[in-house]
């Protein structure tokens, strides 16, 4: 049974061997931690760009990277933290568009049968998920249309932005939950309350 943490620590200083970032399916990233994430493991960025260029990276999937491990230069002294793994979860197909339900459910399922043999056979224990990404647009408010008299865009999207508390956190503990003998950070932003 895995034991879900939750943390406001900076991921990029954890120690996981396996690091989880929700993205997007168009090859955008935005968020400031994603974007770092690119110069940090740029092999992982470069597939996972690859991929959504060429259409092979779908809403709702997970891809897997094994990182590929520095022998030499400066990266060599800091490889002992790093992760081993980074699974890219496919939560939406644009940067703005907030994550639905259904996607983040067939992600997580994905994500959970690419982890069995590697906690099983790669004796993965420790994981890190960024949470911002899946929760950045519930409180955002950004209009659809700039117009002055129709507010049903805003409606829409309000209605489809998934809550932390009441969508986004019981689906992780259901989905994740059952993974044995691992330890799973969520890696909150500070204006969530642990």
């Amino acid at each position: 049974m895995a034991h879900l943490q939750l943390t406001h620590a900076p991921i990029l200083n954890s120690s996981a061997q396996l690091l989880i970032l929700p993205v997007n399916n168009a090859g955008i990233l935005l968020d400031p931690i994603l974007a770092r994430t690119k110069n940090l493991y740029p092999d992982n960025y470069q597939r996972y760009y690859r991929a959504c260029r060429d259409g092979s990276l779908v809403v709702g999937s997970c891809l897997l990277h094994k990182r590929s491990r520095e022998q030499a230069g400066l990266g060599v002294s800091s490889n002992g933290n790093q992760p081993n793994y980074i699974a890219n979860l496919v939560i939406s197909d644009h940067p703005y568009h907030p994550t639905r339900a259904r996607w983040l459910t067939t992600a997580l399922l994905d994500l959970q049968q690419q982890l069995i043999p590697l906690i099983r056979y790669q004796g993965i224990r420790r994981i890190a998920l960024l949470a911002r990404p899946l929760i950045s647009s519930q409180g955002q408010n950004i209009p659809l249309k700039n117009s002055d008299n129709d507010s049903s865009d805003d409606e829409i999207a309000k209605s489809i932005a998934l809550d932390w508390y009441i969508d986004i956190l019981p689906l992780l503990n259901a989905h994740l939950q059952d993974c044995p003998k691992l330890r799973i950070d969520i890696h909150l932003p500070k204006d969530i309350n642990i």
